[in-house]
């Protein structure tokens, strides 16, 4: 591909990911798996170099722009050598017209960037996020140890048991130590969250949002495979996944459970009062991953975000009927907003007085509310909020 074409190639998934998220359909990295899929003669050097271009273009417009020509253009005003792309040539851009309207750029739409200082996040916080991310692995403690596991390339340890980082990009996939089982990528954001939760062996755990096992795999660990660990999810497609990672993690303990929306209590009656721990990881904005999904700025609405903030009150009911006395929750969301952290755990203790907040006994994050909150500025995860409470009664 020529640089224009690559340019045009950028736009044409630009408008792709602006359409999906304002009908909240498929995520970009999807997106531009699909994109590639159907065009095999773009080679490896190509699709990096498209991709570079669809998340730095992301990254410099604030609002949904009207078009991907309109955000590629926002990019261009940044890096002029862009702008001479747009020349005509045969599968380039056309020609910029008099008068054509680039995308606003920032950070994010407006009444977010208000959200997120209301919340505590600016300045120097808030461009942090917008910073590519790091490549973080977990060593699974089922197979190996971070002191003695063999690797290609040589990471650095990180405030997490069994962490390493490496560089973006990193193809850990193609490693036998990923192929066997060995190492799961996942950022110390998450790693730290699971060990939060202080799960240990011989427990029963439920990990209410599973999704497709990240942290489920995580808790496995920490449990050595020994005790009870369900994983619940209401989307199919997603706890799918977790069987095949489960078992090449040789997490042999895990359950799955496809839950009904609305009926979750239902499905898990005999477990009411039985879990020693139960990981809400709730569905958020996703506010703190925006280094990897810079999209997700442009998909979140105010009336989004009221349907996550109820979601995840119920969320913390439905876990509370389910912990055992003496028994904790820990609450985790990957959004940096008091509206999904601070201000849910607020309203939880008010409406169930037997529960307080406790410790996380993590060597990262500030104290935020009941809870404590990791920053990339600050901490160099994904944006966190997490809370640990305990039930005393």
């Amino acid at each position: 591909m020529t640089p224009a074409a690559r340019v045009q190639a950028a736009i044409e998934l630009l408008d792709a990911i602006v359409d999906a998220a304002q009908r909240e359909g498929a995520p970009a990295d999807r997106l531009i798996a699909d994109y590639f899929r159907q065009r095999r003669y773009a080679g490896s050097k190509d699709r990096r170099a498209v991709r570079e271009l669809v998340y730095r273009a992301i990254r410099v417009c604030s609002e949904v722009p009207q078009s991907g020509r309109a955000a590629m253009g926002a990019l261009g005003v940044e890096d002029e050598a862009i702008l001479q792309l747009f020349d005509g040539s045969n599968h380039g851009p056309a020609p910029i017209g008099n008068g054509e309207i680039f995308a606003e750029p920032g950070i994010a739409p407006a009444w977010l960037v208000e959200q997120m200082a209301a919340s505590g996040i600016e300045g120097e916080e808030l461009t942090a996020l917008m910073d590519r991310a790091p490549l973080d692995l977990r060593v699974n403690a089922l197979k190996s140890d971070r002191a003695e596991i063999d690797l290609p390339i040589e990471g650095s340890h990180i405030a997490s048991f069994q962490g390493l980082r490496f560089p973006a990009g990193t193809a850990v996939e193609q490693w036998p130590a990923y192929r066997d089982g060995m190492i799961e990528v996942q950022d110390l954001g998450s790693q730290l969250a699971c060990q939060a939760s202080g799960t240990k062996p011989g427990e029963t755990v439920i990990d209410l949002c599973a999704g497709a096992g990240g942290k489920t795999l995580g808790l496995a660990a920490q449990m050595r495979s020994e005790g009870r660990l369900i994983a619940c999810d209401i989307d199919r497609r997603r706890l799918s996944k977790l069987g095949p990672r489960a078992e090449r993690a040789g997490a042999g303990l895990i359950e799955t459970l496809l839950l009904n929306p609305g009926k979750e209590l239902d499905m898990l009656g005999d477990l009411a009062g039985q879990a020693d721990c139960v990981m809400v990881d709730a569905p958020c904005s996703g506010t703190g991953t925006w280094r990897r999904k810079p999209e997700a700025k442009w998909r979140l609405t105010p009336e989004r975000l009221s349907r996550f903030s109820a979601a995840q009150d119920n969320l913390l009911d439905i876990a509370a009927k389910l912990t055992k006395p003496g028994g904790r929750i820990a609450y985790v969301t990957c959004s940096l907003l008091d509206a999904e952290g601070k201000d849910r755990i607020a309203a939880f203790l008010r409406r169930n007085p037997g529960w307080n907040p406790l410790e996380p006994g993590l060597s990262l994050g500030r104290i935020h509310g009941a809870g404590i909150r990791l920053t990339p500025y600050h901490d160099g995860t994904d944006g966190f909020f997490i809370a640990i409470l305990g039930s005393s009664c």
